[in-house]
């Protein structure tokens, strides 16, 4: 299991979050872990040394906690989503 928790990295992400911003998802957060350990697979340097593991995942995951990435939600794909999910609800 990944330390920190769902909850501590929503609070975390949550904590300076204006009311546009608020991440509530924790698809949200897996995508933009997984993003990001792309990149760090791809030889992105970390933002961050204070992990004890050195696997991507965990350095994205420490890296988001430590507030070293911000998820900044897109109005338009938010909009296109519910239209999506409305066209498939019966």
């Amino acid at each position: 299991m990944l330390r920190p928790s769902y909850t501590d990295l929503l609070e975390v992400l949550n904590k300076d979050a204006d009311a546009d911003n608020v991440v509530s998802s924790r698809y949200t957060i897996v995508i933009v872990a997984a993003k990001r350990a792309r990149q760090l697979v791809d030889h992105a340097e970390p933002m961050t040394t204070k992990t004890k593991i050195d696997r991507p995942v965990s350095i994205a995951v420490n890296e988001l906690y430590e507030g070293k990435i911000r998820i900044i939600q897109n109005d338009a794909s938010a909009k296109e989503q519910d239209e999506a999910w409305e066209d498939t609800e019966m």
